[in-house]
């Protein structure tokens, strides 16, 4: 008797049984992220999933920023990191681990406070101490992209 371990059966029954498997990211990745027009943005990923986006698109995926000119840094769900959509093709560590944390502000929507949000913890803040920072939010692929293209309803301060 003879066994046949790929049997086109087994095979088909492996693939819709598989799950799809998480891409390891690291500090400093740097993720490129297809836009409807066809060109390329660039991220850059920060500790606690944080993204900051470079100013400049490009219609090449093999040029890259040169400089650390960002348009806006959000947080993002961890699992748009680790899809494979938008693929890691460089990664530039930080010079420090300090320079790996980027602080946020919270406004509380009952009180009107502000609160600035940094490694983790929320320490009372005002809203002059948060200008120029981002929103802490947790944000989805095509709020990013919607952000890239211009969308203002996403600028947030």
């Amino acid at each position: 008797m003879e066994l046949k371990l790929n049997s086109p059966k087994r095979e088909v029954k492996n693939k819709k049984t598989r799950k799809m498997r998480k891409k390891k990211i690291n500090l400093g990745d740097i993720f490129s992220i297809p836009l409807p027009n066809g060109k390329f943005a660039f991220a850059r990923l920060f500790k606690e999933n944080v993204i900051a986006v470079y100013k400049k698109t490009y219609t090449d995926i093999i040029k890259l920023p040169l400089s650390e000119d960002y348009q806006f840094i959000v947080g993002v769900y961890q699992d748009l990191l680790q899809d494979g959509i938008w693929k890691v093709v460089d990664n530039r560590p930080f010079e420090s681990e300090e320079d790996a944390w980027v602080r946020g502000f919270i406004k509380d929507p009952i009180n009107g406070k502000y609160s600035m949000y940094y490694k983790g913890k929320i320490i009372p803040s005002t809203e002059e101490e948060c200008k120029g920072l981002e929103q802490v939010a947790a944000w989805d692929r095509h709020h990013v992209v919607d952000r890239i293209m211009g969308d203002n309803k996403w600028n947030i301060s």
